[in-house]
């Protein structure tokens, strides 16, 4: 090594300042060698043969060589070449790097892009791609590609080198052909990493539109296939403050039935991201957090959506969904999913906003949620229907273009079972609705109580029927719009704050008082019925009967609960008619507000008869 490591550090040292010598006189000799006209015209030529249109350069070209040669370009206009020359786009300022050793042999060519306030104007054509090329080397590049094998292939001569392609201050208008809007998507910053038109592309997108900063993330290792709307492997992310999504798996940009692979949406203002879509929808306020994960194939006309996990307002839920989209026939969208804790509020509210979609200024055709079927069974270990709280849920959504239900099919409530029918009437889901409810064994005394209820309710267990109807749509109805009939029905309980005996000795001496005044006992009973009529926001009771070991109590009358009134006529008389003498009729009227309801003794005549 002593013998011939100083030649090969000699020879070493020699080259080097050779190689240096050169790259010096290059750079030295590079202005007066390189013609300015031929790399502006290099340049031009280039930008018209990768697009496919016109370029034009009107500023003066500023050649810089220090520290890597690159050219300057300002005022560039891109057209149509047919006889209207329609302008595609501008571009204030265009930089790139070029082979100083290709420009002194009359060639250019350019790597390494920077735009500086481009305004490009694309269309999405009907068939979802976007013509952004016209016959140009990448339109040819697209329309060339293949796949062998899992891999994007391209023959050699239409392989072009590009490099790192960077955007500054960009807009971008794309008009879509199939709705027939422009989307203007202002302040286009982008970081494009694509070494050659064969090779994988990275990019980083972040633009601004209607007011939202968004943020695109796209890598492809077959990006000619994607542009050209064939399927291939793909990662896409889009992030902002309303909205992030990603997929990763295989699509196709132009033809969405061809998906497979792993999607997740998170919306963390559901009110918000509609605003900004310029929707409204009514009852949406409630649903204000969505989150979504799954895996998702294509299937002959939709989607299946496996491995899915759901989030609704911090509900989380986990099954099976798929959308079909048959020809000539309405979306549906059907599926099990199993929740752990689920907050009906949210859920009725969303079957409310398929109902309610064609209102609150949205289009006349009721828009996608209108267009859209449902068919899902849901179940949770807790449900939560406030202020109330079901165990072991069973429930369904079914809205077809004629029918809308809501059902419960089985549930435990209060240590009692507890369903529930919700169904809107036809004539687009606006002509009212119809509620059925059923409790059966459940304890009130304990439901009364956690609640902390004020008045003489019945502490027992008990089972409550309720069937009422409304001609108000279901998103507008209020308690005071429904009718039907409530009933409810109880054995062995009590009756707090209703004293039988403290009422008769009072009747005695006073034309009217206070109920709570006089009743610091219970009245036990044996048997509890009552049943009222709903109309005109009031509750009609028909021959209530509350009875006792000793005394029955009767009522009659109406309870208009819109004022929490009472207008009531009862009578206390003897369980056992053979004890009448002892314990004869007290007939009375029941006025006042409730909670404090005030009674006044009702005279009798000589022959027992009410006055």
């Amino acid at each position: 090594m002593t013998r011939w490591l100083p030649s090969f550090a000699r020879l070493a040292t020699v080259t080097l300042l050779v190689v240096l010598s050169i790259f010096v006189a290059l750079r030295v000799a590079a202005p007066y060698l390189i013609s300015t006209g031929l790399v502006r015209s290099g340049i031009e030529d280039a930008l018209s043969k990768w697009a496919g249109y016109r370029a034009e350069i009107a500023g003066k070209p500023v050649i810089e060589f220090w520290p890597t040669p690159r050219i300057i370009l300002s005022k560039i206009s891109v057209r149509q070449k047919d006889d209207r020359a329609k302008l595609l786009g501008t571009v204030e300022s265009l930089s790139a790097e070029f082979s100083v050793i290709d420009a002194i042999r009359g060639r250019a060519s350019f790597h390494e892009f920077h735009l500086l306030r481009p305004n490009l104007l694309l269309t999405r054509e009907s068939s979802g791609v976007i013509d952004w090329t016209n016959e140009g080397l990448l339109a040819k590049a697209i329309a060339n590609a293949r796949e062998e094998g899992g891999k994007e292939v391209l023959d050699k001569k239409l392989d072009a080198a590009i490099g790192a392609i960077t955007v500054e201050d960009g807009t971008v208008n794309v008009a879509d052909v199939a709705s027939g809007r422009t989307f203007r998507f202002e302040g286009v910053t982008a970081d494009v990493s694509w070494r050659k038109l064969s090779s994988p592309i990275t990019a980083v997108l972040i633009a601004r539109t209607s007011g939202q900063d968004l943020k695109l993330d796209f890598s492809s290792r077959s990006p000619l296939l994607i542009f050209g709307g064939k399927s291939a492997e793909m990662t896409a992310s889009l992030t902002s403050g309303l909205l992030t999504a990603r997929f990763q798996g295989v699509a196709n940009i132009s033809h969405l039935f061809d998906l497979s692979g792993n999607m997740a949406l998170s919306i963390p203002d559901m009110p918000a991201l509609l605003t900004w879509v310029d929707r409204s929808l009514p009852g949406i306020a409630t649903l204000r957090t969505f989150s979504l994960e799954t895996d998702v194939a294509s299937v002959p006309n939709g989607f299946r959506f496996d491995n899915v996990n759901m989030s609704m307002n911090g509900s989380n839920a986990r099954g099976a969904m798929d959308v079909a989209f048959p020809p000539g026939k309405r979306a549906k969208l059907g599926g099990t999913l199993a929740f752990d804790q689920m907050n009906f509020r949210s859920l009725f509210d969303a079957f409310i906003l398929r109902l309610a979609a064609g209102e609150a200024d949205g289009p006349p055709d009721g828009g996608l949620l209108q267009k859209l079927d449902l068919d899902l069974r849901l179940s949770a270990k807790q449900a939560l229907v406030e202020p109330f709280t079901l165990s072991d849920v069973g429930a369904s959504i079914i809205v077809s273009s004629n029918e809308a239900k809501f059902d419960i099919g089985d549930s435990q409530f209060e240590g009692g079972e507890l369903s529930a029918h919700l169904e809107a009437m036809r004539g687009d889901f606006d002509g009212g609705g119809r509620l059925q409810l059923s409790i059966r064994g459940a304890d009130f005394a304990g439901l009364i109580e956690r609640l902390q209820l004020q008045g003489p309710l019945p502490l027992a267990t008990g089972s409550l029927d309720m069937s009422v109807k409304t001609l108000m749509p279901l998103w507008k109805a209020g308690a005071s719009d429904v009718t039907g009939r409530i009933a409810f029905r109880a054995r062995s309980g009590s009756l707090p704050g209703f004293d039988a005996e403290a009422v008769r000795e009072e009747a005695a001496r006073a034309d009217f008082f206070p109920l709570n005044s006089v009743s610091h006992r219970a009245f036990a009973f044996d048997n509890f019925d009552i049943t009222a009529d709903l109309a005109d926001g009031a509750a009609t009771i028909h021959g209530a009967r509350i009875e006792g070991p000793q005394q029955t109590l009767i009522l009659s009358g109406v309870i208009p609960y819109r004022s929490n009134g009472l207008a009531l006529s009862g009578t206390i008389e003897a369980t056992d008619p053979t004890v009448s003498p002892s314990l004869p009729p007290l007939p009375f009227f029941v006025g006042g507000a409730w909670p404090e309801p005030v009674i006044s003794p009702a005279p009798v005549t000589q022959q027992g008869s009410t006055k």
